[in-house]
């Protein structure tokens, strides 16, 4: 009897680059599987600008109390990592949720895209 097996593997901060991303496929084809989805929590810049100063307060990060710092890290990711998105929308396997609101409720979005997949 074949039985299909599902797992999940969360990356977070790779790949970062296309580059990383080819990478990744390669060895994952070595290993007879592939990344299905990438799915993304989609925030605001002004919304987490606000975030990351509040966990600044708490978190003891220096590099989250200071918004510059902040800014400069977004418009990294803008011009380094958001490419990552053109990357598997090609393959049809990015999925954007809205990472506003309450915990619960980005829960059951997230959820709700895996449980498609």
């Amino acid at each position: 009897m074949s039985q299909n097996l599902h797992f999940y593997i969360i990356f977070d901060g790779f790949p970062r680059t296309a580059a990383q991303a080819d990478a990744l496929a390669e060895l994952l084809k070595l290993k007879n599987t592939e990344v299905t989805a990438m799915i993304a929590l989609e925030v605001d810049d002004e919304i987490l600008v606000k975030r990351l100063l509040e966990r600044g307060k708490t978190s003891g990060r220096k590099d989250d109390a200071d918004e510059t710092v902040i800014r400069n890290r977004i418009k990294v990711y803008y011009d380094e990592t958001a490419i990552l998105k053109g990357y598997y929308q090609k393959q049809d396997k990015y999925f954007g949720v809205d990472g506003v609101g309450e915990i619960n409720e980005i829960t059951t979005r997230l959820s709700s895209v895996i449980d498609k997949l």
